[in-house]
């Protein structure tokens, strides 16, 4: 029953998104801060992040949620990107990563070869490297 009335108040309305989660998390760390620290800017701070967070999943206006989420998801994808990178790197136990010298193309060797000549395919410079 109440499944049924959420669904049908929810209808046509935006709902959660990368940027509400963003929004509520950030609002859960504000207040958090603010628990400890009982300063009074924390606290607005925070209402105001779950205020718009509430005011964007109940939102009816579609095409402007989705451009801000948009324009969100680009501004955070270098962060997400370079996250994800050096989360792949730190779990790879069987490469070395490092950059060319000359052109700072990104590499990686086997390890446990000992030092070896590397090739860059970018600007053809070779130079040796411990793997």
């Amino acid at each position: 029953m109440i499944r049924r009335f959420m669904a049908g108040f929810m209808a046509g309305r935006y709902g959660g998104d990368q940027l509400n989660l963003f929004l509520m998390a950030l609002y859960l760390t504000l207040y958090v801060i603010f628990l400890f620290t009982r300063l009074l800017v924390f606290e607005v701070l925070a209402l105001a992040l779950i205020t718009v967070s509430i005011f964007r999943s109940l939102s009816r206006n579609l095409e402007r949620r989705r451009a801000e989420n948009n324009r969100f998801m680009q501004a955070v994808r270098p962060v997400v990107r370079r996250w994800n990178t050096f989360r792949a790197r730190t779990q790879d136990r069987e490469h070395r990563y490092f950059k060319c010298p000359n052109c700072g193309q990104k590499m990686r060797v086997p390890r446990g070869k000992g030092r070896i000549t590397v090739h860059c395919r970018s600007c053809g410079a070779v130079f040796e490297e411990k793997s």
